[in-house]
């Protein structure tokens, strides 16, 4: 990113503006009204429950910004927006856009965090007030489908039989590991009230039959031994130095002999600038946990070696929290 005149820091510091019109609309949810059939200010006022003028001001600036169309004063949702943008299309980013709202709350105190007070809007918490949890693990589905099989078949799963993903949220990873390897089993480890959004999407897929899912909360519970893979997904950057040992160790307690870790996250260089999303993704946990943030490889690998690992490999370096780190244990 170059800033070769005021304008450029200008446009930057205005872009919360294009950003804020578009969360309030996908709260509102707007898009997937909109997306059924045009209507006017009144009639989506009256659907909404929000009063008539500012909701007007709010239409005919997403118009503007080309997510909505205007014609004759009734607004529309359509095509390509409405594809990603409604809530029943297959490829929606709505559960993501809903936690970005979240988020912006945690961000509205960064200045005073620096200061020394942290805001309840930028408390440490685990993701479980009303609503946010399902846009947070729908969050998660959004960001790993599109790469997943081709992470999976990266990891070179081929030879595991019983892979363990710590975390696994809706099941998107484990899902693609599955079609990886035809013959391995998995097992999910996440939250109870996670499961049976992962059962769900498992019955879906078909893969239900070929998956355990054991709720339990990885900062407490040990997990089932026997493994022979085990996928640490976008967990380490929430976590504390201490925390992520804690749960290297179990982790390695977790392994047969020759076993292998994978894990997937931001890998940041030496200098802690690179990648870009890997530092503006530190400032993220800054807001959001009390102790986490994103690791260099060094920092990474000292600490699967604390816990008992050898043969620490960076296998890939990736820009959008898409690194890859594996370690065996002897």
């Amino acid at each position: 990113m170059v800033f070769e005149n005021p304008e450029d820091v200008m446009k930057l510091a205005r872009s919360f503006m294009g950003a804020r019109i578009l969360l309030t609309g996908a709260e509102l949810n707007l898009f997937t009204l909109l997306a059924r059939r045009d209507l006017t200010a009144a009639e989506i006022a009256g659907q909404t429950g929000t009063d008539l003028r500012p909701l007007s001001v709010l239409l005919n600036a997403l118009t503007a910004l080309g997510l909505l169309t205007k014609e004759n004063n009734r607004y529309r949702c359509v095509a390509p927006a409405s594809s990603f943008l409604a809530k029943e299309a297959p490829g929606t980013v709505l559960p993501m856009l809903l936690h970005m709202a979240h988020l912006w709350h945690r961000w509205s105190g960064l200045t005073d965090l620096l200061r020394g007070e942290r805001h309840a809007e930028c408390r440490p918490h685990h993701v479980d007030e009303e609503g946010e949890l399902e846009a947070f693990i729908g969050a998660m589905h959004v960001v790993a489908k599109g790469r997943a099989d081709e992470i999976a078949a990266a990891v070179h799963p081929e030879t595991a039989e019983a892979l363990l993903d710590v975390g696994g949220a809706s099941g998107t990873y484990t899902m693609a590991f599955l079609r990886v390897n035809r013959r391995m089993h998995a097992t999910l480890f996440d939250r109870p009230e996670v499961m049976e959004m992962a059962r769900e999407s498992l019955a879906r897929e078909g893969l239900l039959d070929r998956v355990t899912l054991i709720p339990g909360d990885f900062y407490r519970d040990e997990f089932p031994p026997g493994q022979d893979l085990v996928w640490v997904s976008a967990i380490i950057h929430q976590n504390s130095p201490d925390q992520n040992r804690d749960l290297y160790r179990k982790v390695f307690r977790s392994l047969i002999s020759g076993g292998r870790i994978v894990i997937r996250d931001h890998v940041m260089e030496s200098n802690r600038t690179e990648p870009l999303e890997g530092a503006v993704f530190a400032v993220n946990m800054l807001v959001s946990t009390d102790g986490g943030g994103t690791y260099t490889f060094e920092e990474i690998r000292d600490d699967l070696i604390r816990a008992g690992f050898v043969r620490v490999n960076l296998f890939r370096q990736g820009e959008h929290m898409d690194s890859l780190i594996e370690a065996f244990k002897p």
